[in-house]
This record gives C-alpha cells, sequence and structure tokens, in this order.
C-alpha cells in the first residue's frame, strides 16, 4: 500500500483522491481477505497496480469462491441503515470513478481518472 501511495504522490495527484484511493483500496483487500478468502491463511490475495498522472488501476484478486456483486443490497435503504454490510462496495464506488468485477466475482477493478485542472 505504502509503493501505492508514493507512487500517486510522485505522480501529483490531489491528497484528497490519495485519500480516497486508500480507503478504496484498503476496502477491497480486506473484502478479499474476510469475504472472499473466509480468513483462510493458506489463500492469498494478490494486488496490481499502474499508476500513471491522469490514471491509477489497482486490481484486488483472491482465492475464493468470488460472488455476484448484483447480490449486494441496497445499504441506503432504510431498512438496511443499521446493518454494516454493503458499505465497503459503496464507498468504493463512490472515491473510484469505475470499479468492476470480473465474471466469477474474485477480482476487482478499481480505476480513478484524474480530473484535468480547470483553465
Amino acid at each position: 500500500m505504502d509503493d501505492l501511495l508514493e507512487q500517486l504522490g510522485l505522480h501529483g495527484w490531489d491528497p484528497s483522491d490519495i485519500f480516497g484511493i486508500h480507503l478504496a483500496v484498503e476496502e477491497a483487500i480486506v473484502n478479499a481477505i474476510v469475504h472472499g478468502n473466509k480468513l483462510d491463511p493458506a489463500k492469498t490475495v494478490h494486488v496490481r497496480c499502474s499508476v500513471s498522472p491522469a490514471l491509477a488501476l489497482i486490481e484486488v484478486t483472491d482465492a475464493g469462491a468470488g460472488f455476484d456483486p448484483a447480490s449486494i443490497p441496497d445499504c441506503t435503504l432504510e431498512e438496511r441503515l443499521e446493518v454494516p454490510s454493503g458499505r465497503g462496495v459503496m464507498l468504493m464506488r463512490s472515491f473510484m470513478t469505475r470499479i468492476e468485477y470480473n465474471a466469477r466475482g474474485n477480482s476487482v477493478l478499481l480505476e480513478k481518472r484524474r480530473e484535468p485542472n480547470p483553465g
């Protein structure tokens, strides 16, 4: 994670973007460990990153069976406000430009496009 944050800084990313990317990636990794790998220490999580001045791509893949992202209930519905699960995916979506799962549901691609500076 430190390498990713350092690269974002070296490429001139805004601190608020770095903060959001950090939170989204951390959430993806925690989801991979807890939900994907079911806390099995024999299973691994792979993280690949690519950072440029305009784009950050982070892929987090676990060794689990995967899941259907469409099955995650909307945590903003009134009947779900007190339920803690599902907030991580909402957080990732709010901080990243795009998130995309593979067909199996055990890998997520997080993409953040840097907004051009006005004027």
